[in-house]
């Protein structure tokens, strides 16, 4: 098992790591354009081979894709970081050059790899690479909604006072601060539904905050999280390589679930050896459903600044 992380910065640092002390990889491969960045970030890393009790072999490159040539899983995390004040949405423009370019490279040394998308806008990143490279749309996926729903979970813990263990939730619809539809509805405490323990004013609490999980993070540390993000793409990583089939919601290409079609979405998906093996749709309400029709509408207008 190959997996090539394309960005070499904290989030991409972060995955290799993840994915590394999990122990289910051969190899993992660091690629940026920055000279001798990748290279020292995978030998640092693997300094702590030994420490952590790992063997996958972790490697860099500056910006030579045949190293990554036989890739099983690519995830692409490179173009610039958010800054504070700045929206998802505001870094369209500068990313999707960058994407673009990445996958083509990426697919030219591994045409049978699954994409994983962590370049923000996400949800337009995700359906630029479904353009760009004309993959099968179970092998292009955008990782978005794993982590909106660990803030989510964090979240519904913090206001439970109860360990995160005890806690499930799923965040569905755009990876924005304005698009994520947190689904307090169905989320329960050990099968309980949160409503038996929490008020209608802190659940709505709970879906703000982590509506602006992103930003509020931003605006701490001066620059887009890591540790997370990291963390999220390790588990859709390790649910494809060890064919785990989970469920995850992740921006996906719809083509008439939920009633939505022609973009890609944070839905519910099973991830196994083949990428996404399945959509799930679930029963939603009438708001959760004007939730997710309002959120397409607006990755739709992202998707229509897209040039091909």
């Amino acid at each position: 098992m190959k997996v090539t992380v394309v960005g070499a910065g904290a989030v991409g640092a972060s995955c290799a790591e993840y994915i590394a002390i999990k122990n289910f990889a051969s190899e993992v491969v660091l690629v940026d354009i920055k000279e001798g960045f990748a290279e020292g970030k995978a030998m640092d890393l693997m300094q702590t081979a030994s420490l952590n009790g790992f063997d996958t072999k972790i490697t860099g490159t500056t910006g030579d894709y045949s190293k990554t040539a036989g890739s099983d899983i690519c995830v692409i995390t490179s173009g610039i970081a958010r800054k504070p004040g700045m929206s998802r949405d505001e870094l369209l423009g500068i990313n999707a050059g960058i994407v673009k370019s990445v996958a083509a490279s990426l697919v030219e040394q591994s045409p049978n790899t699954i994409i994983i998308v962590v370049s923000n806008p996400m949800d337009t990143m995700t359906y630029l690479v479904h353009k760009a490279t004309g993959l099968p749309k179970n092998r292009i996926i955008g990782m978005g909604g794993a982590l909106d729903s660990a803030r989510f979970k964090y979240r519904l813990a913090e206001a439970l006072e109860a360990p995160i263990s005890d806690v499930d939730g799923m965040v569905i619809g755009g990876h924005s601060d304005k698009g994520m539809v947190p689904l307090t509805r169905l989320a329960t405490r050990n099968s309980v539904p949160v409503s038996e323990f929490l008020s209608e004013e802190r659940l709505e609490q709970v879906k703000q905050d982590t509506k602006v999980g992103g930003a509020t993070l931003t605006g701490l540390l001066g620059t887009s999280a890591w540790y997370a993000p990291g963390a999220a793409v390790s588990g859709l990583v390790q649910a494809i390589a060890c064919d785990q089939k989970k469920i995850y919601p992740c921006s996906a290409l719809v083509e008439g679930e939920y009633g939505l079609s022609g973009l890609c979405i944070g839905v519910p998906v099973v991830l196994g050896k083949n990428g996404i093996e399945k959509i799930v749709e679930i029963n939603l309400s009438e708001e959760e459903k004007e939730a997710l029709t309002s959120s397409a509408e607006a990755v739709k207008n992202n998707n229509a600044a897209l040039t091909f």
